[in-house]
């Protein structure tokens, strides 16, 4: 019997901006959109921070109780080149998605008062904000330019090709989190991220499998001269290296990719791509996921709610609330 779910086109866009310029990364991903939608593409989706960096292997000069004045110059020069939601820049993106009639998935750093945020938007075929989610955990020393989300971003939202949602990079290994997704009924699991450690694919596989759903794992690649010439891990004078012992050069690749597309039995639909900027993509045949819960689904035949339960705070995570 032939299912009536659709089959979907998803393009995981592995590229990367023109880091620290907001009006050249805009230009860049207004081009690679209309290049997957060409394609046939429902969903294409960008890396985490492609608006408009991801500031690889700088800590902004920052040390335990110290701090350089050359860190908070770039500090505000990454803050300048972040994008608020909404904002003249953000209607860009809406208008991209409305022009080229995609679901549009991307990774931004978004700016809100006087803090960064890691964060994935995803607008509708229309240019409309479907889901903002913030970044609940920087990892490591992310946590010296980036705030902390709240739950509210926790959200899987019905589309016209499923139900889609998203985890950014290390997220994806806090089972908490993983959960809260899967109690919605998420379908489509993006996972804009910047880990291209191989360990990262199993991950990918391993999340498909659990959730029953298909997961979308996309990462940039990104060279030496993707970065301004005066950044400074890659000046000579700056004693980061390459993993080699080696001084940086223009053409040295940084981030190496691996972005694929896995069915929700852990099976690869397209396999990692590595050290170079393509787009991927995969046809999703959404019947799948039932065919895959057969035999498990997390929260319903293989789940114990009478031994497990998990709480998640959706409220928005504001420090002052005014009354009159």
């Amino acid at each position: 019997m032939a299912s009536t779910r659709p089959i979907v086109k998803v393009a995981a866009v592995q590229a990367a901006p023109v880091s620290f310029d907001l009006e050249k990364s805009l230009e860049k991903l207004s081009k690679l959109t209309a290049e997957a939608a060409a394609a046939g593409a429902d969903l294409v989706v960008f890396p985490e921070g492609f608006l408009s960096a991801y500031p690889w292997r700088y800590a902004f000069d920052a040390t335990i109780g110290a701090r350089e004045p050359r860190g908070r110059q770039w500090f505000a020069r990454y803050f300048d080149s972040a994008i608020e939601v909404p904002s003249p820049a953000f209607d860009i993106l809406s208008e991209t998605a409305r022009k080229h009639n995609v679901l549009l998935h991307v990774g931004v750093i978004e700016k809100a008062g006087g803090t960064l945020y890691c964060t994935a938007v995803l607008l509708d075929r229309e240019g409309k904000l479907v889901y903002k989610h913030r970044k609940l955990i920087p990892t490591a020393a992310e946590r010296l330019v980036w705030g902390r989300g709240s739950g509210d971003g926790l959200q899987v939202q019905q589309t016209d090709i499923g139900k889609v949602g998203s985890l950014i990079c290390w997220e994806n290994y806090m089972p908490a989190a993983r959960m809260a997704l899967y109690q919605q009924g998420i379908e489509i699991y993006v996972a804009p991220n910047a880990d291209d450690l191989p360990a990262w694919t199993a991950s990918m596989q391993h999340i498909a499998k659990e959730g029953r759903c298909f997961v979308v794992s996309v990462n940039s690649v990104c060279k030496v001269s993707d970065f301004p010439s005066d950044y400074p891990p890659f000046t000579a004078e700056h004693p980061d290296r390459r993993p080699d012992g080696g001084q940086w050069e223009p053409e040295d690749i940084v981030n190496h990719g691996g972005s694929c597309i896995v069915g929700p039995l852990g099976t690869m639909l397209a396999e990692p791509v590595w050290d170079k900027e393509e787009i991927v993509y995969a046809d999703l045949r959404m019947a799948d996921i039932t065919e895959s819960r057969l035999d498990f689904d997390p929260v319903g035949s293989y789940s114990r709610p009478d031994v497990f339960s998990l709480t998640v705070n959706t409220k928005a995570g504001i420090n002052v609330a005014f009354s009159s």
